[in-house]
């Protein structure tokens, strides 16, 4: 599947074509995942700021439509069974795309929903290190695929599976402080928010080193076999 969806990415055929639409879709999601860090972590946004979010937003969405759009016009004119798995494979993609940008979204208005700021503490650092290790692997995936780097994109899983351990500790040591109820709602809130960006960054990622039946899968024997085989 690896080899194949990467000449998918580089073609100019109707799958092609559909792959480039999702690669801006991740490139959207990724400007707006690093836009909404930015708000949380500072000050109050401007009605500038905040309405740069949303616009960056609605784009996202319509991607996902236009790709779901083609991909559908596609099978029922032009498509073979061939370009089915394919087909699927973008349909899962441009969803998890979609979802980074909802999550990052609702991240950008965590502390006016919590009306706090947050307090510049260890709890807040370590939040910090997941942000900048989530906004690390996002630039970087638009990359893994341009290059065909197989076992970048298995390192890439594995920073982005330990990136979730440490949201799920963090949640626990939030919940143990004695923040009151607003400062700990807005840190849970963004643990919570970077750990499903990075979760649905992971599906993506997955895509490029199993097969459609086990995308979202990452089984560490099968990742080393991946990569053996690379």
């Amino acid at each position: 599947m690896f080899r194949e969806l990467l000449s998918i990415f580089r073609s100019d055929e109707p799958l092609g074509r559909m792959a480039a639409n999702f690669s801006r879709m991740l490139k959207l999601a990724n400007e707006l995942t690093v836009k909404a860090g930015d708000i949380y972590f500072g000050d109050r946004p401007t009605p500038d700021e905040r309405t740069e979010v949303y616009k960056r937003d609605v784009k996202v969405n319509k991607l996902e439509r236009k790709i779901r759009k083609q991909v559908i016009a596609h099978l029922s004119v032009h498509g073979t069974s061939a370009d089915l798995p394919y087909a699927l494979v973008l349909m899962s993609l441009v969803k998890d795309a979609e979802r980074i940008g909802d999550y990052a979204k609702n991240l950008a208005e965590t502390l006016d929903v919590a009306g706090v700021t947050l307090p510049d503490d260890e709890l807040v650092g370590e939040l910090r290190e997941i942000r900048a290790g989530v906004e690390s692997a996002l630039a970087t995936a638009g990359e893994v695929f341009a290059r065909s780097d197989q076992e970048a994109a298995i390192d890439l899983i594995r920073q982005g599976r330990d990136i979730t351990h440490r949201c799920d500790v963090l949640l626990t040591r939030v919940a143990r402080s004695d923040h009151n109820a607003a400062t700990t709602t807005a840190l849970v809130l963004g643990t919570r928010f970077y750990k499903r960006i990075g979760a649905h960054l992971l599906n993506i990622l997955s895509s490029v080193v199993m097969p459609l039946h086990k995308l979202d899968y990452y089984d560490e024997k099968l990742l080393e076999g991946v990569k053996d085989r690379s």
